[in-house]
């Protein structure tokens, strides 16, 4: 094997790694360690496409540039595996969902190894792992055994859970269900996206225009009872802590404007005849902590306005709508509820055109006893909040457009002074002003500055018992349920009376009887109604008979989040049959020091996973508050460009483009209709060489047809997925690995081009030729390195490359490093004879990059066994310093001559070797020298006459 040959070397070390488990972590690390973690794969049907292996890629060069520095080195992977895409597949080609799970992980195992990526494999998990998830089914045992205590801000037992006097004396029952309405794990009725088709409820992000992401079926609000986990009591923590980790500002401030923490007051609002509002004033001692059937509970960031609310909001999903809709108002209020359930929490927000109807009721402000007609409006969300506001026109944009619109009462109740621009059309009530000023039109608080005004207001309703200061959250407490099979059970009881009805209790599966495994199931299929099939388990796994009481299991199952919410921790102690993880293991390893994915996963995982890991700190189960402590987001990998032309192009070249064999594709994209180019055969996309470019723009070879190169999100349905298994075929996995680390920063979002993949492969084929002898029958170092020392020149380029390549590979500006890797190859190329010491610390420097290739020259080079633990060069600071410098000798601005000189020469010793200099001599001849010019390190210029 002469040649440059990956087919026959990548498999070779493949098998050696893994014969003898060559990336096998240490059980606890040494001195220094590395934690570097991916963002686990969803083991589809469709395997890996290219653009999976980036960040794969960059997490295994820092590892295995990391282990050759010394450093304890834990990298890891698994699968995510549980979930709706892989039940649907399973309906679909009418496979069992876990036959179906292990065929698709098999093909992402052989194709990550496939890569070369240095993966502790004996740590592989699955989610879907019954070893796994009795540890999830755990850790919600924890969940469901905390309470979240406010004055430590921290979670807490169940058990230290103070017990009201008056829930004592009711009873154990009493005391059983406050411990249940405070848990972090609990039921609750919460109006969900339920799709029928699915047979499952969705989150918000899984719906687009009121239809499932997922199959485009219709979706539908509906109330069910569903498990929660209070997320929420964690908000101030989970946005405070961020200031702690050393994350993407853009992922911080989507996690902050998620959690979407504001601070204001709740206040109530009376729903009753005005002559009973005085009545129902007096009687307030306190703010009740729920509100009371006779009032509307509203939350508000700017109770300094509570005198302009004009009217009120509630959601269409409120409890009070049945309530507060009169006779006359039933069924316009009906319908517009009906068309509101069809819509996405997304489409309400952004939906510019507000739209409404009246109860036909009013509820009293408690601050003016004024009677404030009740609308209901979509723009307005059941979750958010409590459900209902105050509007104050004049002061909110959205509010405004609202009352413009129903001809509404607008009254302005903050003067924004008299500098403001449109201060004349806010005091008519002809503009909107959400900005602070001084309180108008407010009863006694007129004149007082907003931020005063709102201290005071707060302070009189807490005094009167109809108001408090409050914090709210856009988060809301996270949907636990899905009604599908594939998932994990919940370890959960429903105790049921003699009749078979459920009594309402619930309990705990205890520890001991752990994991609870999915049953076999002849039919998993989604019915289109909220019972999950586990309903249809057999009845020896549905039924549990303890202490002469029966129960039913829960039959919903967790989402697909679960699972991946603590994988990290379980990847140190995977096969620990006694506890989820070693506290001694966890306390060394902890926390993950680099973490990379894509920016998709911003919000809901790693938000869910942060939430999970802080409760397990509380509970003293983990050492660390955070679990990643440094997050890298990968850029997208676009498909190859596709050359558009518009409509009108297409139409008009439609023979020129049939006889060149190419073929207008039509697609639309937002009612706009454009032509990609194909070729005929075969439907490819246009080869570079069927394009070309002038004056910068782009055109069909040897025509006027102007083209439109765009670069798409890979997907099937655009037919741009490249696989990496044929670049693997044709150019080797190191080829694969270099390119993709090559087309830009990690970052950042860039094309595929085919075109580079050859331009990397070269590459290696230059490598193989520098160091290799191409014509010899069996591998063998080429006849010019040999065991000299490296001239001053060879050095400077050696050190410099080193000292560039490890800056840069230590800061994940890996596509720079291989710019200055082939910056040495092309000087070594040219060396008649190339020293071997340099040799081994760029295949040194080339390994991490291109494992493969770096080992098969290291063995080449005379070692023996792998590389990988071989030490990292370092560069010598001396050997930057050129001792000697050649300058050109100019004379009449041409170059004569070109003369080698100490680096620290002074000018006159420069121009005493330049004027002493045969070709200058002669140059010069009889004429007289008239300027002398040195620029040092330059060049030296002489004039004559």
């Amino acid at each position: 094997m002469p040649r440059y040959n990956p087919a026959q070397i990548e498999p070779k070390w493949q098998a050696y790694w893994e014969q003898n488990k060559t990336f096998a972590a240490p059980e606890m690390p040494g001195d220094k360690k590395l934690y570097a973690l991916d963002m686990f794969p969803y083991p589809s049907g469709d395997g890996l496409h290219v653009g999976h292996p980036e960040g794969y890629t960059a997490t295994d060069i820092v590892s295995r540039f990391n282990r050759m520095r010394g450093v304890s080195v834990l990298h890891p992977m698994g699968f995510d595996a549980f979930g709706l895409p892989a039940e649907e597949h399973a309906i679909k080609t009418n496979t069992p969902p876990r036959a179906s799970t292990e065929k698709n992980i098999a093909t992402f195992r052989r194709q990550l190894k496939s890569l070369g990526f240095s993966y502790d494999w004996d740590r592989e998990i699955a989610t879907t792992d019954v070893d796994y998830f009795h540890w999830t089914q755990w850790i919600f045992l924890v969940l469901f055994d905390t309470w979240f205590d406010a004055d430590q801000q921290k979670g807490r037992p169940i058990a230290e859970l103070p017990i009201p006097a008056e829930v004592a004396a009711a009873g154990a029952d009493a005391v059983r269900s406050y411990q249940d309405d405070h848990r972090l794990a609990f039921q609750s009725d919460a109006l969900v996206n339920w799709c029928p088709a699915l047979g499952t409820v969705l989150a918000n992000e899984e719906v687009v225009d009121g239809k499932s992401e997922r199959g485009s079926h219709p979706v539908e609000r509906r109330p069910l009872r569903q498990w929660m986990l209070r997320i929420t009591a964690y908000g101030d923590r989970l946005q405070n802590d961020l200031e702690s980790v050393d994350w993407p500002e853009s992922i911080k401030t989507m996690q902050r404007d998620w959690i979407g923490r504001s601070t204001g007051a709740e206040v109530d609002f009376f729903v009753g005849d005005v002559d009973d509002f005085q009545t129902w004033k007096s009687a307030r001692s306190e703010f009740p902590a729920k509100p009371t059937d006779d009032s509307l509970r509203i939350y508000t960031t700017r109770p300094d306005t509570l005198y302009g609310a004009s009217y009120m909001v509630i959601a269409p999903e409120h409890p009070f709508v049945d309530r507060l809709t009169t006779d006359d108002q039933k069924a316009e209020v009906e319908a517009y509820c009906q068309a509101a359930a069809n819509k996405s929490d997304r489409e309400r927000q952004e939906d510019k055109e507000k739209s409404g109807v009246f109860t036909g009721s009013y509820a009293i402000n408690p601050v003016n006893g004024q009677p404030t007609p009740v609308w209901i409006s979509d723009y307005v969300l059941i979750h958010y909040g409590t459900g209902a506001i105050m509007a104050v026109p004049a002061h909110d944009e959205r509010d405004f457009e609202f009352a413009k619109k129903f001809d509404l009462p607008i009254t302005p109740v903050v003067d924004p002074g008299e500098v403001h621009e449109e201060r004349d059309q806010v005091l008519a009530g002809e503009a909107c002003f959400a900005g602070h000023g001084n309180a108008i039109n407010s009863g006694p608080y007129n004149g007082v500055p907003t931020a005063d005004f709102k201290q005071k207001i707060s302070e009189a309703l807490e005094a009167e018992g109809t108001g408090h200061e409050a914090v709210n959250y856009k988060l809301r407490d996270w949907l636990f349920s899905r009604q599908r099979f594939w998932g994990e059970p919940f370890p959960i009881l429903h105790e049921l009376d003699d009749a078979g009805n459920p009594t309402g209790n619930i309990r705990a599966v205890d520890v001991a009887d752990l994991p609870i495994d999915l049953p076999h199931l002849e039919d998993y299929k989604p019915h289109g109604k909220p019972e999950p099939p586990l309903g249809k388990s057999p009845d020896e796994w549905l039924y549990v008979e303890i202490d002469g009481k029966r129960y039913k299991r829960e039959t919903n199952t967790m989402p697909q989040w679960a699972g991946s919410c603590w994988y990290y921790l379980r990847f140190i102690d995977p096969k620990n049959g006694d506890a989820f993880i070693d506290p001694e293991k966890e306390k060394a390893w902890m926390p993950v020091d680099l973490y990379i994915g894509g920016a998709e996963h911003a919000v809901l995982h790693l938000l869910y996973a942060r939430f999970w890991h802080k409760v397990l700190y509380d509970r003293g189960h983990v050492s660390c508050s955070e679990p990643f402590g440094r997050l890298v987001n990968q850029g997208m990998i676009l498909g190859q460009p596709q050359y558009h032309v518009s409509e009108a192009a297409a139409e008009a070249a439609e023979a020129k483009l049939t006889s060149l064999g190419v073929t207008p594709v039509r697609v639309e994209n937002n009612d706009k209709v454009s032509y990609i180019l194909q070729q005929t055969a075969g439907g490819a996309d246009l080869s570079d060489d069927m394009t070309e470019k002038r004056q910068g723009q782009t055109y069909l070879s040897g025509t006027d047809i102007e083209l439109t190169p765009k670069a798409d999100k890979m997907s099937k349905s655009r037919g741009n997925v490249v696989n990496p298994d044929d670049i693997i075929k044709v150019h080797g996995a190191d080829t694969l690995r270099m390119y993709e680390m090559f087309m830009g920063p990690l970052e950042a979002t860039k094309p595929w081009n085919m075109a580079g993949v050859g331009g990397i492969r070269k590459f290696l084929d230059r490598v193989w030729r520098m160091i290799a002898d191409e014509d010899a029958e069996t591998p063998t170092l080429a006849a010019e390195v040999q065991d000299v020392a490296p001239t001053e020149e060879q050095n400077r380029v050696l050190h410099q490359t080193i000292k560039a390549v490890t800056h840069d590979t230590d800061t994940l500006g890996f596509n720079t490093a291989i710019a200055r890797m082939m910056e040495f190859v092309n000087f070594f190329s040219k060396q008649k004879v190339r020293p071997r010491a340099a040799m081994e610390s760029f295949v040194l420097m080339l390994a991490p990059y291109a494992p493969h290739i770096g080992e098969e020259l290291w063995g080449l080079l005379g070692h023996d066994g792998t590389l990988t633990y071989a030490t990292w060069p370092e560069h010598d600071e001396a050997a930057l310093v050129e001792s000697s410098i050649e300058l050109p000798v100019q004379i009449q601005g041409k170059v004569r001559a070109k003369i080698q000189v100490a680096a620290d020469l002074s000018q006159d010793e420069v121009l005493a070797i330049a004027l002493a200099d045969e070709k200058v001599v002669a140059a010069i001849g009889d004429k007289q020298v008239v300027k002398k010019i040195v620029v040092p390190g330059r060049l030296v210029n002489l004039v004559v006459k």
